[in-house]
């Protein structure tokens, strides 16, 4: 389902907008930045923000990853979330860090929160391939 043309998009330094749902049912889009571990899409943000209170009630995301350098490709992904965890969420942010901004250390981190990690599991993909 992931192919290498659309993991070299989630390995790259593309933001996704990451779709979740309120409890009302309403919808909650974020800009994110994104991580691929070969089997899951990787989201890591602060415990008891509104992205983790969304997946915590329903499971049911999407992502939208535009190619930054083209944005006339780009994937959807519809997935669940399987695993919401804290396991190497200080190390994976601060790789995302030097993904995204060059930097060894994530420097937007305050000093009370706690990193995680939420999973997500493909299940409808869509890679749209830029014309020729």
């Amino acid at each position: 389902m992931i192919t290498p043309e659309i993991e070299k998009l989630l390995l790259g330094k593309n933001f996704a907008s990451f779709a979740t749902l309120m409890n009302d049912g309403s919808p909650h889009v974020a800009p994110t930045w994104i991580d691929y571990d070969g089997h899951y899409v990787l989201i890591n943000t602060a415990a008891d923000r509104i992205k983790e209170k969304n997946v915590r009630h329903d499971k049911r995301i999407a992502l939208s990853i535009p190619n930054e350098s083209n944005p006339y490709e780009m994937v959807t992904i519809r997935g669940i979330v399987d695993e919401i965890t804290e396991e190497n969420a200080d190390m994976h942010i601060d790789k995302l860090a030097k993904r995204y901004l060059g930097l060894d250390k994530y420097p937007f981190r305050s000093p009370t929160e706690k990193r995680i990690i939420i999973k997500i599991r493909p299940v409808k993909v869509f890679h749209q391939k830029p014309p020729s």
